[in-house]
This record gives structure tokens, sequence and C-alpha cells, in this order.
């Protein structure tokens, strides 16, 4: 919804305009000790730059993403990607912010005491076998990821929206 501010509620029920499959990232860290910063701190401060970089570089995959505070000790970011082969393309880039922040990363591990966690989950969830809704929220999600359009477009029940077929 372009004549939308991002960051204002869209009045009424709406529902992701995705139509096709969708890859979810879930990728965050924990902090286990907070005065151990020099543990947490450069993992804290290495997804800011990639995301910088997707979300520079369009062609990366990247639909967009929602960071997320877990409490005091848990943060994470909730990405949405056009396929797992772009998703994986990127991990894989030599050239890309990722690969030596995880270089690092597993480097501070090595040395570290359990100071910081760290976890991910990705899941490849194909076109049909999801559906949102989101009711006077700004956009948000997947909906924030691929734009929103009234529910009625795609039907009022979830059941009806997880059926419905794609256009096209």
């Amino acid at each position: 919804m372009s004549d939308v501010k991002r960051n204002e509620p869209i009045e009424g029920r709406m529902t992701a305009a995705s139509e096709g499959g969708v890859t979810v990232f879930l990728i965050g860290m924990r902090i286990n000790n907070f005065r151990a910063v020099r543990s947490w701190w450069p993992v804290f401060t290495a997804m800011p730059k990639m995301i910088r970089e997707l979300t520079r570089e369009k062609g990366r995959g990247l639909l967009g993403l929602q960071p997320l505070l877990g409490g005091p000790r848990l943060l994470y970011v909730v990405q949405y990607w056009e396929s797992e082969e772009k998703l994986l393309a990127y991990a894989s880039d030599r050239d890309g912010e990722h690969r030596p922040a995880w270089a690092a990363f597993n480097r501070r591990m090595r040395e570290g005491r359990g100071n910081v966690g760290f976890w991910h989950e990705t899941y490849v969830v194909p076109a049909g076998s999801y559906e949102s809704i989101y009711l006077n929220m700004p956009e948000f999600g997947l909906g924030k990821a691929t734009g929103v359009i009234p529910v009625a477009r795609r039907g009022d029940r979830a059941a009806d929206r997880l059926t419905a077929k794609p256009a096209g």
C-alpha cells in the first residue's frame, strides 16, 4: 500500500500480498554474560552490517525483515527471502559481509566461555502453505516485506486463505 506511511496503522483487516513461496530465516543471539562485552558486542554489531548490505543490494533475495527483542538477553531478526537458494548463496558469498563475520564468530566461540549464544532456523514455505492477518496494524512481518492487501481478496477466514490458489 504505497499511499500509507510504513509506520502508520492501516485501518481494517489486511493480509500479506505475497503469493509465491517464501523462505523464513530466524537468526538471533543470547547474551549469557552481560559483563563479557568483548564476547557479545562483535556478534551484536555484525548483523546491522549484513542487513545494510542486503537492503542495498536488492538482487540478493532478501524481501524484508523484522527485528525483535525476546527480553533483555535475546535479540533476533525474522528475515523473509525469495528462496532458500538466494539465502544460501548469500551465506556462502566470499565477497559479502556474512563470511568474514561468521569466521570471526567461530574464532570467538572457540576462545570464549559461553558468554554469548547464537541460533538460527530456516523454514522453506511453499505457496499456499501460509497465511497472515493484520488488523489495524502498520505493515509488519511478511506484510511489511511484500506489501499488504485487503483480507477479502484472499478470504475472510484463515482456512480460506490457506486454501486459496495464487493468482496467475
